[in-house]
């Protein structure tokens, strides 16, 4: 039996539960039409509606008392202070260092790491800058008219999700294209939509190693020397994100356009770091800035806010109730704004790769569940899609609705009918509608009868599913920054609850190390492994395909 079991908020919120579990939210909202004023936190631009979720003022009570006994107060001021809480790999956890605008000092090891902070954001605005501006030029004295960010993971979705999300923001000169995928496809349809003259590469990776990435970063410089036929022509259209000199030199970069960030910065919250660079040659240095300071005033909140008003907190604790009680193994992300389409990824890497963990910090096995499964879509696609299940299927899944209060778009009617269906679908999932509303509707469409009782029970919905509606003021750079802090800590709070590290990934280890040793095989340049009987014939069928050395 595992610490946190055995604490005693723990074991009364499971005699809570008893009696929880059978609440329907329509009685909730008659008993207490209060409920939806007390449940709401406002912070730096975004609107928390945390009350269609089937809890009360005890149920909180009692869930704080929870984050009391972890010590998540503390938890949270190591973080801050750059202690080594990622304790597998002694690692300090410091992105809050990166959008620290208040320039305070943040210690790793006792050294202030705010001036190399400061030091790279600076360089990264003079560059971004003489790109957009067009003082940077191409090996034909062009400028530079399309992007080419080349990473995976964390290098990949934060500032493929950022850009895209801010896409009204970005320079009308520059289109941004994003590489991860080592399936050739992605690259060569990218290449055939720019041009040599006037493409700028951003190779990102921090180690210089990654196959993936560099794998993609080969095939773009020799696509590129086709044309240039020129080695010292790579200097002017390939720029990398590292820490690697030596094999960013190798690799044809001058070193001065080598942008670098630290072992305390993880990749999936890296985006605030060098590896946002796309985002700043895009949306520009303010823009950025502006990113920074949004993440940083929830920063500021998360650390400072007492836990009952403690916007990541509460939301991280509402899930608990959810997955450690409910057995609300999955969350939908849902954003109602098409600039958002890729917040679900992003979201999806970031709470899946931190808290998707069967071990404690201290070795021991969970025995209890951790990370729920994320998934989502836009809000509108998903209503005709996934929202069935949602509604009337047997599982107890949590959603978040997103959108944006203020109406920018130029197309009349959009927005309104847009922010109807998010706080109707809130609505429909809470409330639900009964046997009864069923049979009237029916009958007041003129069937009765047998024909009616037979459509009845298709046409219940049982309500009574949990909601979190999640509003930004206007999807501009400095709310997104806070939307994105704010799921970042809540990560970071379910994690301290589990007694878990939310900041190594040990589990995409093996694949990678067992993917080494059959491309070898693949490409025949080392002879056959031992593999189970699956894995071996279906080798022998690449290579009957594709002949013996592959292709």
């Amino acid at each position: 039996m595992s610490a946190l079991t055995t604490l005693p908020a723990w074991r009364a919120l499971w005699n809570h539960f008893a009696r929880a579990r059978d609440w329907h939210l329509r009685e909730l909202f008659a008993a207490d039409p209060g409920r939806a004023e007390r449940y709401w936190l406002e912070v730096e631009g975004l609107t928390l509606d945390y009350s269609k979720n089937r809890l009360s003022d005890q149920t909180l009570t009692l869930l704080l008392q929870l984050a009391d006994e972890v010590g998540l107060p503390a938890k949270i001021d190591a973080m801050f202070n750059g202690e080594k809480i990622n304790r597998t790999e002694q690692r300090a956890v410091l992105h809050v260092a990166l959008r620290n605008r208040a320039n305070t000092p943040m210690l790793v090891d006792g050294v202030d790491v705010m001036p190399k902070v400061n030091a790279v954001l600076e360089r990264m605005g003079r560059f971004a800058h003489a790109v957009r501006v067009g003082e940077w030029l191409g090996y034909t004295r062009q400028p530079i008219t399309d992007i080419v960010s080349i990473g995976i993971g964390g290098s990949d979705l934060g500032p493929l999700m950022v850009c895209q999300a801010l896409r009204p923001y970005g320079h009308p000169r520059l289109n941004m294209h994003f590489v991860s995928n080592v399936d050739g496809a992605q690259l060569k349809e990218t290449l055939r939509r720019v041009h040599p003259e006037t493409t700028l590469f951003i190779i990102e990776s921090k180690t210089f190693t990654t196959h993936e990435t560099l794998t993609n970063a080969h095939t773009a410089r020799d696509w590129f020397l086709k044309y240039a036929r020129d080695e010292a022509a790579v200097a002017k259209h390939f720029v990398a994100v590292s820490t690697n000199k030596q094999a960013v030199a190798e690799f044809g970069i001058d070193p001065a356009n080598m942008f670098e960030f630290w072992d305390w910065v993880g990749g999936r919250y890296s985006l605030w770091s060098a590896i946002g660079l796309p985002i700043m040659l895009y949306l520009g240095e303010q823009n950025f800035v502006e990113l920074l300071d949004g993440a940083h005033g929830m920063d500021t909140h998360f650390q400072s806010a007492p836990l009952a008003e403690n916007m990541p907190v509460m939301l991280a604790l509402v899930g608990i109730w959810y997955i450690n009680f409910y057995g609300g193994g999955s969350h939908v992300i849902a954003p109602y704004d098409q600039y958002l389409h890729r917040l679900p990824a992003f979201i999806q890497q970031l709470d899946m790769e931190s808290n998707g963990k069967q071990t404690m910090l201290d070795g021991a096995p969970v025995d209890f569940e951790t990370a729920p499964i994320i998934w989502g879509e836009t809000g509108i696609n998903g209503q005709h899609a996934f929202f069935q299940l949602l509604h009337q299927g047997t599982h107890t899944t949590p959603i978040d609705l997103i959108a944006s209060l203020e109406n920018t778009s130029s197309l009349p009617g959009h927005h309104e009918i847009l922010l109807a269906n998010v706080f109707a679908q809130a609505e429909a999932f809470m409330r639900g509608k009964t046997a009864d509303e069923v049979r009237a509707e029916l009958a007041a469409q003129g069937l009765e009868g047998d024909a009616l009782e037979a459509l009845v029970p298709h046409k219940v919905f049982g309500g009574n599913r949990p909601t979190n509606t999640l509003l930004m003021t206007r999807l501009d750079p400095r709310n997104l920054g806070a939307l994105i802090a704010l799921y970042e800590h809540k990560i970071f709070v379910q994690g301290v609850v589990w007694h878990i590290n939310s900041f190594d990934q040990w589990g995409v280890e093996l694949g990678k190390q067992l993917a080494k040793t059959i491309h070898g095989e693949l490409s025949g340049t080392r002879e056959a492994a031992e593999h189970d009987s699956s894995t071996a014939r279906l080798i022998s069928l690449y290579k009957k395909v594709n002949g013996e050395r592959g292709s």
